[in-house]
């Protein structure tokens, strides 16, 4: 795949969600970026914002397996994974696959597990693969799954763990509507909602190819040093306990590389960079201030790392096919 059959499928996609979305381009532009980047994304924001239609609306507009889990405190890890049965006709165990075998998995209020069923994913969202009994079960791909919470409402709840928190390239507040939008909002679904009419516009496979060519998009050293440079910088903080990791340093590159092709560039920009940081680093970040990282105190952090340390000066193009 080159960069126009790319650029073209990212344009195909964030157009299809747009009949559904109003407004929120870039609330997109991040949903997307993290898919192609390969990554997953936490939608975090109150009740009613449009958090569970923008989810439905990405995986519409794919033409490959879509499921969704409401998250309960009821709910099991065999819920998520699946398991061994035991057949009495032919009298062997047979494997019945859980929902996680699918291509797009929406987590609805994955805040409502309890921190066992939660762990349940750490396995298929970093390595795409569920183990059963022993057994390792591959996923399908592309795998992407996106998370929805409601950050208010605590009763009933269980925080998110940061090694859950870690497993997400992304934590993207969805916001308000303007006035205007939201005037736009009611006339589109004052009859019946666009989501029932969308379909889909791109296939898993040419979503698999573009993510391998985002993974190939050129970062010159200067700009991976850039990278490092700003998660050190988080760990130096003095309100932080718990900086950001070498694995943050990874999805800052590849949400960078993700908003490159959005921007139809075969190569990343220090302003991809600034562009991704909040939303990628902030919910890594642990204060000293309390036990769980502050939203609101963790995008600050970033926002003044951003400030202080210095940004490459030169021409990023230099960096292609080094």
């Amino acid at each position: 795949m080159n960069l126009q059959e790319a650029v073209s499928i990212s344009k195909r996609i964030r157009a299809n969600i747009s009949q559904v979305i109003v407004g929120k381009e870039e609330v997109i532009e991040l949903l997307l970026a993290s898919l192609f980047g390969n990554g997953h994304v936490l939608l975090e924001d109150v009740p009613g914002t449009g958090k569970t239609l923008m989810a439905k609306a990405l995986a519409r507009s794919l033409d490959g397996q879509f499921k969704r889990i409401q998250f309960t405190p009821d709910l099991l890890p065999s819920d998520l994974s699946g398991i061994n049965f035991y057949n009495q006709k032919t009298s062997e165990f047979e494997f019945r696959p859980g929902p996680v075998f699918t291509q797009v998995l929406l987590a609805d209020e994955i805040n409502r597990a309890t921190p066992r069923t939660q762990s349940s994913l750490l396995e298929c969202m970093e390595e795409r693969q569920v183990t059963i009994d022993g057994v390792t079960h591959e996923l399908a791909r592309p795998f992407f799954v996106m998370a929805t919470q409601n950050p208010i409402d605590n009763q009933g709840t269980f925080p998110l763990p940061e090694a859950q928190l870690d497993r997400f390239l992304m934590r993207i507040e969805v916001g308000y509507p303007s006035l205007e939008e939201g005037v736009d909002i009611l006339q589109r679904f004052q009859v019946q909602s666009p989501l029932q009419e969308l379909g889909p516009v791109a296939a898993g496979v040419e979503v698999a190819a573009a993510q391998q060519f985002v993974a190939g998009i050129s970062v010159s050293r200067d700009l991976l040093e850039y990278i490092v440079r700003l998660t050190e910088a988080t760990r130096r903080h003095p309100d932080v306990r718990l900086g950001a990791s070498p694995r943050a340093s990874s999805a800052l590159l590849r949400a960078s590389q993700g908003i490159a092709l959005l921007q139809g560039r075969d190569y990343v920009t220090p302003d991809d960079i600034k562009r991704v940081a909040e939303p990628v680093l902030a919910h890594r970040l642990l204060v000293r201030r309390g036990l769980r990282p502050d939203d609101q105190e963790g995008d600050a952090v970033v926002r003044q790392v951003l400030s202080e340390v210095e940004v490459p000066a030169e021409d990023v193009r230099a960096g292609r096919g080094k």
